[in-house]
């Protein structure tokens, strides 16, 4: 299933926050949305997928999800959003008890996703017990469990140290490697962009419009930190944001 963005427009009384976004995401990319902070980029991922409405323009979903999926569109966030007295097999389990499952199918399910995010050992651990890290694979697993046809990720690293943000980084890499997942990936980290994004779109400061869209070809399974390619896109990404991202925050720090 691929989505089709046509001329998103929003705004919240007297702010206007989106302008003209028109954009197609396609199935088996990861699409990376950055820009200056303010600039529309978590409403755009909530009306993508329908937590919000636009005040002008569609979002068309083009073709039909996997005959497995329940729900097409499903989130991660930075959060994890984790039920504490649950443990990760029920977490996990949450979001299969309002689809008709038998309780075997259930299980298989869940068993599944935990194996594909290495966390078959800690079904029975309880999100106190885990690190922020491993949170957030939870959270990876329980998106997966419904089989969607787009996950929508709102800076699900951003709340995690550097050392283990790579290691999510390899581990979605890993899971696109094998399933080649459509996503698409709000996040202000240049890095996680270069590293994960097929394509990444760059919005300009409030309103947020389309200021370009850079295209990387290069396999997201070959990517490393110090590739001088990838150097060079995130480098030029900055140059594009710069001065919007500088203003942006001298206009936020004086609301």
């Amino acid at each position: 299933m691929d989505l089709s963005l046509r001329h998103i427009a929003h705004r919240y009384d007297e702010v206007e926050v989106l302008r003209d976004i028109s954009l197609d995401i396609e199935k088996g990319q990861i699409v990376c949305i950055i820009g200056p902070s303010g600039c529309g980029k978590s409403t755009l991922l909530r009306i993508i997928g329908g937590l919000e409405r636009p005040a002008s323009g569609d979002v068309l979903q083009i073709g039909t999800p996997p005959s497995e999926s329940l729900n097409p569109l499903t989130y991660i966030f930075q959060d994890f959003a984790l039920l504490p007295w649950r443990t990760v097999a029920d977490n996990v389990s949450l979001v299969l008890e309002d689809h008709a499952l038998s309780a075997k199918a259930r299980q298989n399910i869940i068993n599944d996703v935990l194996a594909r995010t290495k966390l078959s050992e800690f079904k029975g651990a309880y999100p106190r017990q885990l690190s922020g890290g491993m949170k957030q694979r939870v959270a990876i697993a329980r998106a997966l469990a419904v089989s969607p046809a787009v996950l929508l990720m709102d800076e699900p690293l951003s709340a995690l140290d550097s050392q283990t943000r790579e290691l999510l980084m390899d581990d979605l890499v890993d899971l696109w490697t094998k399933e080649h997942y459509t996503a698409v990936y709000v996040t202000h980290n240049l890095a996680e962009a270069v590293r994960l994004g097929h394509r990444i779109v760059v919005l300009s400061r409030r309103p947020g419009e389309i200021r370009e869209i850079v295209d990387i070809d290069m396999p997201i399974e070959t990517r490393t930190n110090d590739n001088p390619e990838l150097e060079a896109i995130q480098k030029r990404l900055w140059n594009l944001m710069r001065e919007e991202a500088l203003a942006a925050d001298r206009e936020l720090l004086n609301v």
